[in-house]
């Protein structure tokens, strides 16, 4: 009897560890949301405006992480720790402040991470696949003076003319779209070296690497670390062949190495945690002959991007004047780009990872920081599975007793995995598909695309630190840099260190300027009254 009352035990035991992972707790009765609620009101009206400067600034930039990403994000994270998942909370969300992006291209309703990320750190809406150049500029088209005319400067320069130290980690090439925003001028944001460039224009552009090297403000980052080494001519002999490959002979890495005294140059994470940051001038690490591996299968001598992150913030920090740094969740985007669900979801947990770890080194009270994305994706969570369901599960509707993903896309390369051709069946039997637990399995797509597309909707700015507040609501993205200028008082900005507002860092009557061509009498009259006012 007491053989069968221990099994009875160890079974209900079992039983019961297994029913905690994934049941909804049994106290979310009424009391439970009325409480929740008060609570919540309470946080918000204990919350007072930071107005202090910002010292320091990081920029957290999700590359395609929308808010259908950050919600599967927030349940996946919520899920892996044992919870349901829905009342899991990413470390941004709980930001003090919160608003939205306006993400269109000026040519292009749905953008790409181009014209956004140039938006976002030159405070001037651009146009689809170029970078830090204006809406003078032709695309895949380089004209020298229309380029000078049409050349934008960004949140890089503005920081380091201030005396600021500066630097940026992504999951990408060093030399993708969005870290090369912050530095890079061309026509195409594909010609990141000399064999990507049409022979036509290679007097009239440099790459996007050499721009990076051997120009400002790319030649003054203290901190340069991402994939991306054949663009930076590294020997390497199983290059990727996804990778642009200099053809040139120039070793630009090398060359980074001795216009720089002192500076150090690293390849994987053993040597990244090894590094005198003391005694070291500039620090990059390139990681990856291309983009870095997916954070679900790379491997030890890859750096997460919260070692990244780590790092580089301890590099910056030594610069009294304070410092910028951008991080880049980069492969958000290249998942969704391949309907890889679970592995898009994954990235979103690693970036929250490098918050978290951003927030534990620095001084909230004179460190701004924003977690943000530059677009969408064409992503969605759908259908009614029951709370705690697995997000990467599968649901039904009333009615319909054929089961569907809960995330899926509208569009992709999805569609052939699922499509079958058999007369009796028109989609894949997910409920027996084995590859589903693979990292690489593709989520469903309607229809075929060799990549998924963007989404258009409006993204998520999340704040915490100085002058967080100023967003908030609906804003443009290039409203994003004005607000970084505005907290941390750059040079020749306006800010809330001197009140002056009458100066403008892009004048606004700049020869051939597109504002000025469409400056009406009255806008001109009330520009003129703001001006002696304020002078009064």
């Amino acid at each position: 009897m007491e053989k069968y009352l221990t099994i009875f035990i160890i079974f209900t035991v079992i039983g019961c560890c297994m029913s905690v992972e994934f049941k909804v707790p049994e106290h979310e009765e009424t009391s439970f949301w009325l409480k929740s609620g008060q609570d919540n009101l309470k946080r918000v009206l204990q919350m007072e405006n930071n107005k202090n400067r910002a010292k320091n600034i990081i920029v957290f930039i999700g590359d395609g992480m929308g808010l259908s990403t950050i919600t599967s994000g927030r349940i996946f994270k919520g899920q892996m720790r044992g919870n349901s998942g829905e009342e899991f909370k990413l470390s941004f969300e709980q930001f003090p402040s919160t608003g939205f992006s306006k993400t269109y291209n000026v040519d292009r309703q749905v953008p790409d991470s181009a014209g956004t990320a140039t938006a976002m750190f030159s405070g001037v809406k651009a146009q689809y696949k170029m970078l830090g150049l204006d809406g003078k500029a032709k695309w895949n088209t380089c004209d020298k003076t229309v380029n000078e005319n049409s050349r934008l400067t960004t949140i890089a320069s503005w920081a380091q003319n201030s005396g600021m130290d500066t630097g940026f980690v992504t999951t990408t090439r060093v030399t993708h779209a969005t870290p090369g925003a912050l530095y890079a001028h061309t026509n195409n944001r594909d010609w990141e070296c000399d064999t990507s460039i049409p022979r036509v224009y290679r007097d009239c552009i440099k790459d996007i690497a050499r721009q990076l090297v051997e120009d400002a403000p790319g030649n003054k980052f203290k901190v340069i670390m991402g994939g991306g080494a054949g663009m930076l001519g590294f020997n390497s002999p199983y290059p990727d062949k996804e990778a642009c490959q200099r053809n040139d002979g120039r070793r630009l890495a090398h060359s980074w190495l001795l216009a720089n005294p002192g500076s150090k140059l690293v390849t994987n994470t053993v040597d990244l945690f090894n590094v005198d940051l003391n005694n070291t001038t500039k620090l990059m690490g390139i990681f990856a002959d291309d983009h870095l591996p997916y954070a679900a299968v790379k491997p030890p001598s890859v750096p997460s991007l919260a070692n990244m992150t780590v790092q580089a913030i301890k590099m910056l920090k030594k610069n009294k004047h304070g410092f910028f740094l951008m991080v880049e969740g980069g492969k958000i985007d290249l998942a969704h780009h391949k309907n890889y669900a679970q592995l898009a979801v994954r990235e979103v947990a690693e970036l929250d990872d490098a918050v978290i770890a951003a927030m534990q080194m620095v001084n909230l009270d004179e460190t701004l920081i924003v977690v943000t994305a530059d677009h969408s994706h064409a992503f969605t969570m759908n259908g009614y599975p029951q709370r705690g369901n697995d997000i990467l599960g599968l649901t039904e509707s009333s009615g319909n007793k054929q089961k569907y993903e809960t995330l899926s896309y509208a569009n992709g390369p999805g569609y052939f995995y699922h499509k079958l051709n058999d007369s009796d069946k028109i989609w894949r039997d997910l409920e027996n598909d084995t590859n589903r637990n693979d990292p690489f399995y593709v989520h469903f797509s309607p229809r075929y695309l060799k990549d998924e597309t963007h989404g258009g909707e409006d993204v998520g700015v999340y704040a915490i630190g100085p002058y967080s507040h100023l967003f908030r609501s609906t804003f443009e993205q290039n409203y994003i840099a004005h607000v970084l200028a505005y907290a941390a008082c750059f040079k020749d900005w306006p800010s809330h260190c001197d009140q002056t507002y009458n100066r403008y860092f892009y004048h606004i009557s700049r020869t051939n300027d597109a504002a000025t061509r469409h400056l009406t009498l009255p806008t001109f009259i009330f520009i003129i009254l703001t001006v002696v006012i304020n002078s009064l």
